[in-house]
């Protein structure tokens, strides 16, 4: 299924703009933006992965990690394929980035689910929540919407794991209907983000302080990998950052495996994530030392 998108502004030359992500893609005619699922076809954008769905399970909520958001209940998680970043390490990549690959146009792959039918299904499996994930809901923000809208009708709840690229466009666009976001903060440092993701830190920062401003509840990840952001600086730094918002603000220290383009890195020695944990705890309430 192939929709228009909302979030885009016409330019010059039959060009697009895209503002779902902070990237805000110029696409001229033909092309599609960095996601590779947002596509300019005869100067309207339109989402490759509209009701498209990659991947499709019920988890228990704390898999996300949300541990402070329902406990206990259980999310039913979809995501599509395709990206707005390239992270070396992903841990989703099969998915994530098959929209980019070479035959791209056969990589938007998906079972066909419209937002009625991932609400049914979520209410038939006695969900408390929807959760946009696997891949980066910022780029199907429609999708997102919809299925969102549907959902709070229906008495759901709505979850977000992201990487916290959105624009204050996409951001005002779906703020009204979502109820708790896990957001990644992969570095603190620009030039992590820049080398490793493609992107950038402070659009990130940026997010993390809207959703709290906005009162919806916040948990933050950060992937520990083993001499890129493994230093005490590094986890002083992110939980200074994040008690300077709110020290009842969760933070998540995940393991790494290796995987994708990092698989000669070594898995995160628990002596690292141990000393997180106890930087994390200087500074916040709740700490938590995931994937062990």
């Amino acid at each position: 299924m192939i929709k228009e998108c909302k979030l885009y502004k016409k330019e010059k030359n039959k060009k697009l703009r895209c503002v779902a992500c902070a990237h805000k893609c110029l696409i001229s005619d033909g092309k599609t933006g960095i996601c590779a699922v947002r596509k300019n076809i005869n100067g309207k954008l339109m989402l490759l992965v509209y009701g498209k769905v990659a991947a499709m399970n019920i988890d228990p909520i704390e898999k996300k990690p949300l541990y402070h958001f329902y406990p206990g209940s259980y999310a039913f998680s979809v995501g599509t394929v395709g990206c707005n970043f390239k992270c070396d390490f992903c841990q989703n990549f099969d998915i994530s980035q098959a929209s980019k690959e070479k035959d791209k146009e056969n990589k938007i792959i998906g079972d066909e689910m419209t937002p009625e039918k991932i609400v049914i299904a979520a209410i038939k499996m006695n969900c408390k929540s929807i959760a946009y994930t696997y891949n980066e809901p910022a780029i199907f923000s429609e999708f997102v919407k919809d299925c969102a809208v549907l959902a709070h009708q229906n008495g759901l709840k709505n979850v977000l794991v992201t990487n916290g690229y959105f624009t204050k466009e996409s951001f005002d666009y779906l703020k009204k209907y979502i109820d708790a976001v896990n957001i990644d903060l992969k570095s603190f440092k620009d030039s992590f983000y820049k080398k490793l993701c493609g992107a950038k830190l402070s659009p990130v920062l940026d997010n993390i302080k809207w959703f709290h401003k906005q009162g919806i509840h916040i948990e933050i990840t950060t992937l520990i990998i083993p001499g890129l952001n493994d230093t005490k600086t590094e986890f002083t730094n992110i939980a200074k950052f994040i008690s300077g918002i709110d020290k009842n603000i969760p933070w998540h220290i995940s393991r790494f495996f290796p995987m994708y383009k990092m698989t000669g890195k070594e898995i995160t020695s628990r002596e690292t994530l141990e000393t997180a944990y106890n930087i994390g705890k200087k500074y916040l309430n709740d700490v938590h030392i995931g994937n062990v």
